[in-house]
């Protein structure tokens, strides 16, 4: 099997109309009811080639259990397939666990698919998607984010192997990427796997327990288990992104202060490209490929295990060490000034 892009994400959350509001007004997305003759609320949002669902955990009893568990998060991350059906039962074949048998549907967009689906780590379900018809085209003039780039995971310390091996067996994703990220007395272990058409890219992430307890550590007690840490979205100009979507309020997390000049050291050749970087608060990096630009929001999920990524890619297919690490650090600091989590 495989899979063709992420057909869609679906974010289950009880505050549905301030994560409407967040996408619609802050993001730039477009926000539509699904037509959904049992109600529930749902709303599909899109830009570009994205498209996330917006559930509300009053949607039905298996929205309302997400969220009791977990808070607002990932439920569903859904893979485009050419046969469902075929997708399905060499899923199960490979040892994967059945959530929903093939049958046909109506999709967020109002097209008709046929959908099946299997359990992912914790409670996350990778829909199978075949669209029977073209998805609706999506309007691209003025749009600030394109796709999403990758969709990052955390697991508990141990299950970092056995998740990637997952992926590997049910869904043919490859690794492409593998580092270990200390930063001051913390450690964290991640693979980046991906599907042959490189349109498939998931971060894997568990805590060193070698190590003292960090961010991975707080996000798997807080979320309750292994779950979607944040969604990266593509842009084709970070410089323009940034700066539309503060005006728009969306809320960026700041670069420890030696970021910059440890920089400069490291890409002296790129001064230019890092000057006016550095009044953003957007981070460079390279890989054998190119240079990739990034930023993270600051979460507005009340027990703060969600966030979300702005990400520029300049040739750049995989990852960046020192990026990680400074994105690791923004995010340490945010958690510890932010401090506990509301888990009600």
């Amino acid at each position: 099997m495989d899979p063709a892009g992420i057909d869609h994400v679906e974010l289950c959350t009880d505050q549905p109309d301030q994560l409407v509001a967040y996408f619609r007004d802050g993001m730039g997305c477009t926000a539509r009811p699904v037509d959904d003759p049992a109600g529930g609320g749902r709303v599909l949002l899109t830009q570009g080639d994205i498209r996330l669902l917006i559930t509300p955990g009053s949607a039905d009893d298996t929205a309302a259990r997400y969220v009791e568990r977990h808070g607002d998060g990932v439920r569903d991350i859904a893979f485009g397939v050419a046969d469902a059906a075929q997708a399905y039962a060499t899923a199960l074949r490979r040892g994967g666990q059945p959530v929903t048998a093939p049958a046909v549907r109506t999709l967020p967009d109002g097209t008709p698919g046929l959908v099946a689906a299997v359990a992912g780590p914790g409670d996350l379900v990778h829909s199978l998607v075949q669209r029977l018809e073209p998805a609706l085209p999506a309007a691209r003039d003025g749009a600030l984010l394109t796709l999403v780039d990758h969709v990052a995971m955390c697991v508990p310390a141990g299950e970092l192997a056995s998740t990637v091996e997952f992926y590997s067996r049910v869904f043919g994703l490859r690794t492409i990427f593998e580092e270990k990220i200390e930063v001051g007395d913390q450690a964290m272990n991640s693979t980046v796997v991906q599907n042959q058409r490189a349109d498939i890219t998931l971060t894997l992430i568990e805590p060193d327990t070698s190590r003292a307890p960090g961010q991975i550590d707080a996000f798997v007690a807080d979320h309750g288990g292994p779950g979607v840490q944040h969604l990266a979205f593509l842009t084709d100009d970070i410089t323009v992104a940034v700066p539309t979507l503060r005006d728009r309020a969306v809320t960026f997390l700041t670069a420890p202060e030696s970021y910059y000049p440890m920089l400069a050291e490291r890409l002296p050749h790129l001064e230019n490209v890092i000057a006016p970087l550095r009044g953003l608060n957007v981070l460079l990096d390279n890989d054998h490929w190119g240079h990739l630009l990034q930023i993270f929001t600051q979460s507005r999920h009340p027990r703060g295990t969600l966030f979300y990524e702005i990400i520029e890619r300049r040739q750049a297919r995989t990852f960046g060490s020192g990026n990680i690490r400074a994105l690791y650090a923004a995010v340490e600091h945010d958690r510890l000034t932010a401090g506990a989590p509301d888990r009600t």
